[in-house]
C-alpha cells in the first residue's frame, strides 16, 4: 500500500532534519580542522581535496539523484564549512550580476567575500596586492576564442591558476520594458555583442552597438534609460529591475566561457594531482623554419595530451608570437614532467601559468 502525501512529508521532514545534525556534525570537524591548518599555517583552500571529494561523491552514487546535482550541493556544503575557517574574499569583474560573479560563486560556493572590480586588469591588481585571496577572470570562449587581456594578465602577473570553472552562457536581452520596439542602443561587453552578432544583426540592425566594461555594466546603464538594452544574464536583469525583451540570444546554443581562478602562489601553492589536471604554459620560440614542430615533439614522444593550443603577437615587430599550451596531466607524473623539461629547453620564453584540477 502506497503512503499518503501527509506520511511521505512526514518522512522528508525527519530525513531534513537528521541532514541538519549531520551537517552541524561535518562543520564541527572542519572546524578542529581549521585549528590544526592555522597552526600548521597551512591553506584553508584546497581545490585538488574539494575536487577529489565531489568525485568520491559522485562514484559513490547509487540513489535516483544524478551525479551531476551532486557537485553545486557538496560545494555549497564545503563552502560553508569552509567559512568558518576563514572566508576568501574573490576579486571578479562587476558589478554584480555578471558572467564572473557566476563562475565565482559556481567554483567557490556563496559563502564568499564578493569583491567586484570595474575590468580584468583591476581582478589582477587587486589579487596581486593582496586586497583579494583568489581571482577569477575568463579566459575563453566556445565562439569568439581566446580572451586576449586575460591572456596577456597571466603571462605578465606573479600569480597562478589554481582551478577553473566552465559556464554555459546564456544572453537576454534586458531593458525597462519586455518589448522590442524603440530600442537604439544595445550595451554590453565587447564579447558579448560579438556572441550576439547575428541575432542582433536580424532583429535590431538599427541599434548601436556600444561597448561597455562588464554586461552587467550594460544592463545597469540598460536601466537608466527607455531606448537603452542591454546584453547579460537573467541575474542581472534581476538585479537591476529589467525585463528580458528576449531570451537566449547568442548566436551559438552552446556557447561556453570557460574562467581561470588565480592567486598569489603564497596564498596557495600548486595544487596536488587529482587524477584528472591541467598544466598551462606559455612560450615562444625562435622564429625560423619548424620551430613550433619541433616544440610539440616532445608531447608526442612523451605520450602527453595537448587540449589547447592558441597563438598571439609578441608585440615585437618581428612576427613573433606567445603560444599558449593546455597539457593533459600534472608535473608528477613522470611523463608530463618529461615533456615540461624538454618544451622548456626548446623554448626561447618558457612559464607555467598554472597546475589545477580540470573544470567540467
Amino acid at each position: 500500500m502506497s503512503k499518503s502525501l501527509s506520511e511521505l512529508r512526514t518522512g522528508i521532514d525527519a530525513i531534513d532534519a537528521e541532514l541538519l545534525t549531520l551537517l552541524n556534525r561535518r562543520a564541527a570537524l572542519a572546524n578542529e580542522v581549521g585549528e590544526i591548518k592555522r597552526a600548521e599555517g597551512s591553506p584553508v583552500f584546497r581545490p585538488d581535496r574539494e575536487t577529489q571529494v565531489i568525485q568520491s561523491m559522485q562514484q559513490a552514487n547509487r540513489g535516483p539523484l544524478p551525479g551531476a546535482s551532486l557537485a553545486p550541493i557538496w560545494r555549497e556544503i564545503m563552502s560553508a564549512c569552509r567559512a568558518l575557517e576563514a572566508r576568501q574574499r574573490v576579486a571578479y569583474l562587476g558589478p554584480a550580476g555578471t558572467f564572473s560573479e557566476q563562475a565565482a560563486l559556481q567554483f567557490f560556493g556563496s559563502s564568499i567575500d564578493h569583491l567586484p572590480c570595474n575590468s580584468i586588469d583591476e581582478v589582477f591588481q587587486a589579487t596581486a596586492a593582496g586586497r583579494a585571496d583568489f581571482g577569477i577572470a575568463p579566459i575563453e570562449n566556445s565562439t569568439e576564442g581566446m580572451i586576449s587581456r586575460s591572456m596577456d594578465l597571466l603571462r605578465d602577473s606573479p600569480l597562478h591558476i589554481v582551478g577553473e570553472a566552465s559556464l554555459l552562457i546564456r544572453h537576454q536581452l534586458l531593458r525597462q520594458s519586455a518589448s522590442l520596439d524603440g530600442i537604439e542602443v544595445v550595451l554590453a561587453h565587447p564579447q558579448a555583442l560579438a556572441q550576439c552578432h547575428q541575432w542582433l544583426g536580424t532583429h535590431l540592425p538599427n541599434a548601436e552597438r556600444r561597448a561597455a566594461s562588464s554586461n552587467a555594466e550594460g544592463a545597469r546603464l540598460a536601466a537608466t534609460n527607455p531606448a537603452w538594452a542591454g546584453i547579460a544574464s537573467e541575474r542581472a536583469g534581476s538585479e537591476f529591475g529589467l525585463h528580458i525583451a528576449a531570451h537566449a540570444i547568442q548566436d551559438d546554443a552552446f556557447n561556453r566561457t570557460r574562467f581561470a581562478v588565480v592567486c598569489l602562489p603564497a596564498t596557495l601553492p600548486q595544487p596536488a594531482a587529482t587524477g584528472r589536471d591541467c598544466v598551462s604554459v606559455v612560450l615562444s620560440v625562435p622564429n625560423k623554419p619548424g620551430a613550433v614542430h619541433d616544440l610539440l615533439m616532445p608531447l608526442k614522444q612523451h605520450g602527453v595530451s595537448m587540449s589547447r593550443f592558441e597563438s598571439r603577437p609578441a608585440r615585437s615587430g618581428q612576427w613573433e608570437y606567445y603560444f599558449y599550451v593546455d597539457i593533459q596531466g600534472h608535473p608528477s607524473q613522470p611523463p608530463v614532467a618529461a615533456a615540461l623539461a624538454e618544451l622548456q629547453s626548446r623554448s626561447a620564453y618558457y612559464k607555467v601559468l598554472g597546475v589545477y584540477p580540470a573544470g567540467d
